[in-house]
């Protein structure tokens, strides 16, 4: 088929759709000297068809990761990045306590633990990618899965994106910044372009992506390692006075400690990302609860440590006040070096986001494969592989969010809504127990593990609500909700509008994209 094509005859052609993607393909995937000659064979045909699965995930045709050092990466990554710089403020704000606030960072870590074991033996008995997804359309049906789908393509993963870009965007700025705080509206372009730079990172190429992952993790161990030390130099010096009275003050209530584990929760949340990429892991059976055990209590111990490292340097109240906690801290502990912290904190949140933006393809990838987002959204790049249409849509979405968002609000946001649907996969996991009992189960938690994350994951959606009610939450329900409107009609009754499939073939064109199906045939 000729590279010269004209592409805008495809519309006036009555092809079928699924001979107009051939074409589309076949043009794109010539080679750059086949294209400047206008001779192109299809590279179907310079050898043996070799198929495989069409439910593969992208990344290198299906390749899966080596290694365990890059699954703990990957989990490590997505968790010690903004987190434990933004959150101690506002845990201590919501507990009005040292103690308290140490005790929730533990129990935070714990109850992270025990999720991450319990989506272990989801992601086991279910490996494609897409995970809350896929076992809410196991156990529950297509229903509730496209609702999970709806509300994280639209808000969870871009939320916790824009979160992300923020806390790099406010330290990357303060650096700058010495005798004010730093300029809104340069701290939101700051993010902004944080996230184009990951968007660019992810669509080159999935190598590429966990490159950046690993090299990041080293400066985020970096930033990790000079709060501890200086905290314990400090402690040696019998700086403890800010320890002393660590229970002094008021005990919050019931909807002040929620709202207190979503500010500690935000830190670790992360903990099932590597459920979205159980298609790209080599022995996920072995390999997925092994890294959860190796990395979480990693996590929490780095937490621990660091929080006793700020209060042996600062007060409480000077945490609260602090716009950039670990700048502070660099500013009394490291003197002239005081510059290696925010330049530490803002690699690590890059590190963050790039994780964040990695995982979020794959859901995109795994729904829309299903009819239950846009079909382009499923496709990946002929060359590349990767799943670009649903990077750039996530993208797209957390910028929109870092425009007219805050992190203190967008996490509250972020967190509600999240617990919902990590309580339904804790009910998945329950209710699958006995409607498949006899389904292969590799590896098995004790059910008392997902009952009790339940339990919990319902008094930390429903205690804000009725202690104290914010208009967010409803709005959150009803966005859940809502989702039912585009359900019935386009995914439970089919009804494609007549104009998609040029919007489709559009994006196509523009982009280099093509269903994974199509992939084998050029293989």
């Amino acid at each position: 088929m000729p590279c010269a094509i004209k592409y805008h005859n495809y519309f006036a052609c009555k092809k079928t759709h699924a001979r107009i993607i051939q074409q589309i393909t076949e043009d794109i995937m010539c080679q750059p000297k086949q294209r400047a000659t206008g001779q192109c064979v299809p590279m179907g045909l310079r050898g043996p068809k070799r198929q495989r699965p069409t439910h593969q995930g992208p990344g290198g045709c299906g390749s899966r990761w080596r290694g365990m050092a890059q699954r703990r990466t990957t989990l490590f990554t997505s968790r010690e990045g903004s987190g434990i710089f933004v959150s101690p403020s506002g845990l201590l704000v919501r507990t009005g306590s040292v103690g308290v606030s140490f005790i929730i960072w533990l129990a935070c870590g714990l109850l992270s633990l025990l999720g991450a074991l319990a989506y272990a033996e989801l992601g086991t008995m279910n490996t494609s990618s897409g995970a809350e997804w896929a076992y809410f359309m196991d156990a529950y049906g297509p229903a509730p899965a496209f609702l999970f789908s709806w509300v994280s393509t639209l808000v969870l993963k871009p939320s916790q994106m824009a979160i992300i870009c923020l806390s790099f965007a406010q330290y990357a700025v303060e650096a700058f910044v010495t005798e004010c705080d730093p300029p809104r509206g340069v701290v939101k372009m700051v993010a902004l372009v944080a996230i184009v730079m990951i968007l660019f990172v992810n669509c080159y190429s999935v190598n590429l992506g966990m490159a950046v992952q690993n090299v990041f993790t080293a400066a985020k161990l970096v930033a990790v390692v000079i709060v501890i030390c200086g905290g314990a130099w400090k402690l040696l010096q019998g700086n403890t006075q800010h320890l002393s009275h660590a229970f002094d003050g008021p005990m919050p209530n019931i909807g002040a400690i929620a709202t207190a584990f979503y500010t500690g929760l935000w830190a670790y949340d992360g903990w099932n990302n590597l459920n979205y990429v159980t298609e790209e892991i080599k022995n996920p059976s072995k390999n997925l609860p092994r890294s959860i055990m190796i990395g979480i209590p990693l996590v929490t111990l780095c937490y621990a440590l660091i929080n006793i490292s700020y209060l042996a340097a600062m007060s409480a109240q000077e945490m609260i006040e602090s716009e950039a906690v670990a700048v502070t801290f660099g500013n009394r502990i490291l003197g002239a070096l005081a510059w290696l912290m925010p330049l530490s904190v803002t690699v690590s949140t890059f590190g963050s986001a790039n994780g964040t933006l990695f995982a979020a393809g794959r859901l995109c990838f795994a729904a829309s494969r299903e009819g239950h987002l846009l079909d382009i959204l499923s496709y990946v790049h002929v060359r590349r592989l990767t799943p670009a249409p649903g990077l750039i849509f996530h993208s797209l979405i957390a910028s929109a969010m870092v425009l007219h968002g805050t992190i203190d609000s967008l996490i509250d946001f972020f967190s509600f809504t999240a617990w919902i649907f990590y309580g339904g996969a804790m009910l998945a996991l329950i209710v699958m127990r006995y409607t498949k009992p006899n389904h292969p189960r590799p590896y098995k938690v004790p059910i008392v593990i997902p009952v009790v994350v339940l339990i919990i994951s319902v008094y930390l959606v429903a205690a804000p609500i009725f202690q104290t009610p914010r208009i967010e939450y409803l709005y959150a329900l009803l966005f859940i909700f809502a989702g039912l409107i585009f359900y019935v009609p386009f995914v439970k009754l089919g009804m494609t509008p007549r104009f998609m499939n040029k919007v489709t073939l559009f994006f196509q064109l523009l982009l280099e994209v093509v269903p994974t199906s199509s992939m084998a045939m050029f293989e």
